[in-house]
């Protein structure tokens, strides 16, 4: 997920996320207006305070300018709190559309599309990212702008109150402009830099934390915090060269912005010793310029704040962007109506497939292999032989390079993946367990399934009685990836969500290699009584998992070298009597995916 940054223009990925909330939007730019305004109202009313009020030595006079200044900064108060609250409300509410736009399509990526990123630089981007975005909105632009506004406004009436001492002001601006520009560019560079640092450390954390049981068990922490310092320090650095840029462009605008008001407010003095102005038209005049050049000042920490935003919305449209390899045809097939008891039909022809991210050699070369509706095929062979592939392939994580791979007769590659996922249940090796309760774990299956179903899944899968004994029952909250559960347990609350989903093909990539012989036993019983009416896919380097089966395929290399059942296999010779040879006599072999 790596581009080559864009200009400010990026910021224009907010517009869709901005349009639904436009009258917001356009109250918060009134009430920005009118505090614009109101602030440049107070230069007049200083300058009444001063030549009607204090120089008249009248009362009333003074009462009356006292009164209008207050009725300014009264309103003025009134708007800019409004304006706040408008502006926080699409800051909140653009950063929550967004978060939710960035994971709903990451969730629509196939594995393909983000099997290479780091889960924790996908996290900062939702976060850190978002977050920059979510101030720009919140407070950068509307500050921008009213700034904008006012600098505009005390300009016109600098020109206005003295075009002499104007002129000073205004010879100063391209020298303040500049500085904008040139630092502002190395701004959004260094800012990008240190985003993707605080990724770097995002990645390390997360991958650490989720690996604390191997980094303990080979006494690793202290190589693992000195990488994590390592990462840090590089952090900070970068944050340290973001931030003295800016230090060095506030330093330039306030000593050009505020060294020409001091000069122009000796000229002015000047001239109202000599009686050329009112110490009025002097008060109102250095007000205004005080507003330019401070206006100058918050401009150059807004424009780093832009430069920031920019290179945030950079990193986010690199993940919007990022288009899932396998996705719905515009006009999608349609499965045939499901026969209650009745499988599926699965073909594989000649299939060709290379992982993304292993291209130098296929996971299946020339594969070919027909299921009938209710049959049960299980996939052997060692480590590489491409078993796994089979399912994901099944599953349209991936598509393949050639050939083709129907269900019920209908092409993969023409049905919506979401259409065809419904129609099979997975339970694989290392079960996902969400840090919800033990029944919604279930009910992850079919979430529509009443209590009295998940319970029949759990008995099935031969789990109802740990659900049981846990402090809360099935509303018992199992910690984050199934944290309070022992390995077997969490195989088994998978392999009831499955039940649940009661489809027409299954397909078990080593769905009970974690379980003990009892549990074992009593799952494989609940799964043949599931099997029945329906096609089921088994993946096992467990030999005596797969006697049962209609059929055993071999796989080496990526293609099919002997299919038949147990007996027949042993007495054939070859790889998988080796492999049973092996195994039978309790000798340890390399088979997985």
């Amino acid at each position: 997920m790596n581009a080559t940054p864009r200009r400010l223009g990026a910021l224009a990925m907010l517009l869709p996320f901005l349009r639904p909330h436009w009258p917001r939007a356009l109250a918060a730019m009134g009430a920005l207006l009118l505090a614009a305004g109101l602030v440049l109202l107070i230069g007049q009313g200083l300058r009444r305070l001063i030549d009607e009020g204090f120089a008249s030595q009248d009362a009333t006079s003074l009462n009356a300018a006292a009164l209008f200044m207050f009725t300014v900064v009264a309103a003025l108060g009134f708007a800019t709190a409004l304006r706040f609250y408008l502006v926080s409300w699409l800051g909140e509410r653009v950063a929550a559309d967004l978060r939710a736009a960035v994971f709903g399509h990451v969730l629509r990526l196939s594995p393909a599309s983000v099997e290479t990123a780091r889960t924790g630089d996908i996290l900062s981007r939702m976060t850190a990212d978002i977050a920059l975005l979510q101030a720009l909105i919140g407070s950068a632009i509307s500050m921008g702008l009213r700034t904008m506004l006012t600098a505009t406004g005390a300009l016109v009436l600098l020109i206005l109150s003295s075009p002499k001492l104007a002129a000073i002001v205004v010879a100063v601006l391209p020298l303040v402009v500049g500085p904008l520009v040139l630092f502002g560019r190395r701004e959004r560079g260094l800012s990008r830099i240190a985003q993707e640092r605080v990724a770097d450390l995002s990645a390390r954390a997360e991958e650490a934390l989720n690996s604390l049981r191997t980094v303990q068990a080979y006494t690793q922490e202290d190589e693992e915090r000195g990488r994590f310092g390592t990462d840090v320090e590089r952090s900070v650095q970068a944050a340290l060269r973001r931030i003295l840029s800016r230090a060095m462009l506030i330093l330039i605008v306030i000593l050009l912005g505020f060294g020409a008001i001091t000069f122009s407010l000796w000229v002015g003095g000047q001239d109202v010793i000599a009686g050329r102005m009112t110490g009025g038209e002097l008060t109102a005049f250095v007000f205004y310029a005080v507003l330019l050049a401070s206006s100058g000042s918050t401009l150059s920490e807004l424009w780093g704040e832009m430069q920031r935003a920019a290179a945030a919305a950079d990193r986010l449209v690199e993940v919007l962007d990022t288009a899932p390899l396998v996705q719905a045809p515009a006009a999608p097939a349609a499965l045939p109506p499901r026969t209650a008891g009745q499988g599926a039909r699965v073909a594989f022809e000649a299939v060709m497939f290379r992982y993304p991210t292993r291209p130098a050699s296929h996971a299946l070369d020339g594969f070919s292999l027909d299921v009938a509706p209710g049959e049960t095929v299980a996939l052997v062979g060692p480590s590489g032989a491409g078993k796994t592939t089979v399912l994901q392939l099944l599953l349209r994580f991936y598509d393949p390079e050639s050939g083709s791979i129907t269900l019920d007769g209908v092409d993969l590659r023409a049905l919506d993946p979401r259409e065809l996922r419904a129609r099979m249940a997975l339970v694989s090796q290392d079960p996902v367990i969400f840090s919800t309760s033990a029944a919604e774990n279930i009910r992850y299956g079919r979430p529509a399934a009443s209590d009295a179903e998940v319970e029949a899944a759990a008995r099935a899968a031969a789990a109802h009685e740990f659900i049981t004994a846990l402090p809360e029952g099935y509303a018992s909250r199992l910690g984050p990836r199934g944290v309070l559960l022992s390995g077997g347990q969490r195989q088994r609350i998978a392999i009831a969500r499955a039940i649940l989903r009661d489809p027409p093909l299954l397909l078990l990539d080593e769905a009970t290699s974690a379980l003990d012989a009892e549990s074992e036993q009593a799952v494989q019983q609940a799964i043949a009584r599931l099997a029945e009416g329906r096609t089921t896919l088994v993946v096992a380097h467990r030999l005596a998992t797969v006697r049962r089966a209609d059929r055993i395929v071999v796989l080496e290399a990526g293609r099919v070298v002997a299919t038949g059942d147990h007996e027949s296999l042993v007495r054939a010779g070859g790889l998988y009597a080796r492999l049973a040879r092996l195994q039978f006599q309790g000798e340890a072999v390399p088979i997985a995916r």
